[in-house]
């Protein structure tokens, strides 16, 4: 009897963590639509920021915007890593340390000076624990952010390019296809006539931006039929700012949409297994009822059998 009652009582701790799960996935994926539609109204409004900033590298609007300058050789890189703040999503944050780590090993490998940035409390415990240097680490972050969360998260690194303190940002984020596929990307943020808007993982498979050597020449042209007003330079003070905002405020809705995704496939695997894990608990308990049962059946038989 005391197997039996072990039994009973996986089979009812098992299927109270099923029901935990399968709420957890539920969850997940009511966050995951709206962070997908957050993901497709950001979509357009930056693909026509990235077209406007795509033909505007030029060596006098460089000298008189900090933003557009392009280093000839890269001596100190910032690189943002975006992670979670929880947990039980599979290998999302996992996944996206590997590929800073990469990231950063390769800069260095160039002789290219790094800073590390982290946003998540999982990014952060990691390299804690490793004890290696962070630059800044934000653990407050929402998780619905808006653009007044992801202004903040590149206004440092917008002054340290502008002082000319950093020639390179790179940001590591997860890159989100669709909720099945959502892998993790290094992408440049700047220079602005590097990363527009070819620096972004999507628009690179879209094809859009400039050309190879950076000239974005079919950007270019249809800027020539513009009417500006007021005038360009003070246009420019406001869009730049603002695409580099918008690039950042993408990059963290995507994450947050890849992050509740890789949640509910977790929680939907979780809750599979302990499907099978409560099927074979089961049916090992029928078993041993069974063979309870048939022992004290022959005990009774024979206790009459002895008493004839």
């Amino acid at each position: 009897m005391a197997l039996a009652r072990e039994i009973r009582r996986r089979i009812k701790s098992v299927d109270n963590t099923r029901q935990i799960t399968r709420t957890m996935e539920m969850v997940a994926t009511s966050k995951l639509r709206r962070a997908m539609d957050r993901v497709e109204a950001a979509k357009p409004y930056g693909a026509a920021l990235g077209e406007i900033v795509a033909g505007l590298h030029d060596p006098e609007l460089a000298g008189r915007f900090p933003l557009l300058r392009r280093p000839a050789e890269p001596k100190r890189a910032a690189v943002m890593l975006l992670t979670s703040n929880r947990g039980l999503c599979g290998a999302f944050n996992a996944n996206l340390i590997k590929e800073a780590n990469k990231l950063l090993e390769r800069l260095q490998w160039q002789g290219i000076e790094t800073e590390l940035h982290v946003v998540g409390r999982k990014g952060v415990s990691y390299y804690q624990y490793r004890g290696e240097p962070m630059a800044s680490v934000h653990t407050d972050f929402p998780e619905t952010p808006g653009a007044s969360e992801a202004a903040a998260l590149v206004a440092d690194l917008r002054e340290g390019f502008e002082t000319g303190r950093l020639d390179a940002v790179w940001v590591v984020s997860a890159h989100f296809r669709s909720a099945l596929s959502a892998p993790p990307a290094a992408w440049e943020l700047l220079p602005l006539a590097q990363a527009s808007p070819a620096g972004r993982p999507d628009d690179r498979e879209d094809g859009g931006g400039a050309t190879e050597d950076g000239t974005g020449a079919e950007a270019a042209s249809s800027l020539e039929q513009f009417i500006l007003s007021p005038d360009a330079e003070q246009l420019l003070r406001r869009i730049l700012p603002l695409y580099l905002r918008n690039a950042m405020y993408r990059a963290v809705v995507e994450n947050v949409a890849a992050e509740q995704a890789a949640r509910r496939t977790a929680m939907h695997n979780a809750t599979d297994n302990a499907g099978d894990i409560l099927e074979n608990l089961t049916r090992t308990y029928n078993r041993v009822r069974q063979g309870q049962i048939t022992q004290e059946i022959a005990e009774i038989v024979g206790g009459a059998a002895a008493l004839e």
